[in-house]
């Protein structure tokens, strides 16, 4: 977690990812990429415009080393030149609780109200007693959930404060990564990287209108060409696989890149990267498991319904 000061922040935090942080209100966030002069993605972030007078930027644990020299090394180079932009690593805990019964639980340790709380919306707030917490109404699971940026010296009491509460169990990486792959969602490392585009693995979406016009990104004249030639190969969602399939399994024609049993849905669900010719829905592939062909059907995501909440 690193918080962004200084008048240039934005202008910053934008020479460096594909989203339109210029538009965001005070208290929202956006799931952006930060991309290479190659296009690829070097790690997928959440950027919330904070209403306080810094960005609050959440990197992928496992890419925050590169991240942060990254965003050191473009933050040398506009103060350098003048730019008002400095960076403070938070050393905040983050937990995350998600699912149907969420607001309900929470809503008990808040003097806010989460009802007008939508997704990717975000407060400063004291939760269950501990003041200083970062609430961000978003989530790796496809339901409805929050993650709470919390002091590191008090997390643990908070997450036995919550854990205390019956509807409350705590979830591992198994539960997690089955609940984002039946919700449609990538994972870093298996199926975003830096050989795969924001239009090739179907993210055109974190691309700003404003941002896709003055292609002022990194990698975007590669990625904009995508945009208008189409990419060679495609991300889809595949079911109907006779086993669960493992990452990175020859599809034909094609990688899967993320598989497992859907509890949920009670059958085997993946996704992978195939040639453009052959991502549309309903199109049966082989999907190589174990030595054996086994038939695969190109789904579209998300598997599982989405479960955000939005303020009425």
């Amino acid at each position: 977690q690193t918080r962004v000061y200084g008048r240039d922040r934005t202008r910053f935090m934008e020479s460096l990812v594909v989203g339109d942080i210029a538009e965001l209100k005070p208290g929202q966030g956006t799931l952006t990429l930060l991309t290479n002069e190659r296009g690829g993605i070097v790690d997928d972030l959440i950027v919330t415009n904070t209403s306080e007078d810094h960005l609050y930027v959440v990197s992928n644990a496992g890419c925050a080393d590169k991240d942060l020299a990254i965003m050191r090394g473009r933050a040398a180079e506009l103060q350098g030149a003048g730019g008002d932009v400095h960076l403070e690593v938070s050393d905040n805990a983050l937990l995350a609780l998600q699912g149907p019964s969420m607001a309900q639980v929470l809503q008990a340790g808040l003097s806010d109200d989460l009802a007008k709380l939508s997704f990717m919306k975000s407060i400063t707030t004291t939760v269950f007693g501990v003041p200083g917490c970062r609430v961000t109404r978003c989530g790796y699971t496809g339901e409805d959930g929050v993650e709470i940026s919390v002091p590191a010296g008090r997390a643990v009491e908070l997450a036995e404060r919550l854990l205390g509460v019956p509807d409350v169990w705590p979830a591992g990486l198994a539960a997690r990564d089955s609940l984002r792959l039946e919700a449609g969602l990538c994972l870093y490392g298996n199926d975003i990287d830096e050989t795969t585009t924001p239009v090739e693995a179907g993210l055109l979406w974190t691309l700003g209108k404003r941002r896709r016009a003055a292609m002022d990104f990194p990698g975007a004249a590669i990625i904009m060409a995508q945009v208008k030639e189409k990419p060679k190969r495609k991300r889809v969602g595949l079911t109907g696989l006779g086993l669960p399939a493992p990452a990175h399994l020859p599809v034909s024609p094609g990688t899967v890149t993320s598989g497992c049993p859907s509890p949920s849905l009670g059958k085997n669900i993946a996704m992978g990267y195939v040639e453009a010719m052959h991502s549309r829905a309903g199109t049966t592939l082989a999907v190589e498991v174990r030595k054996k062909q086994h038939p695969a059907l190109v789904t579209k995501m998300p598997f599982v319904p989405t479960q955000y909440y939005v303020a009425k």
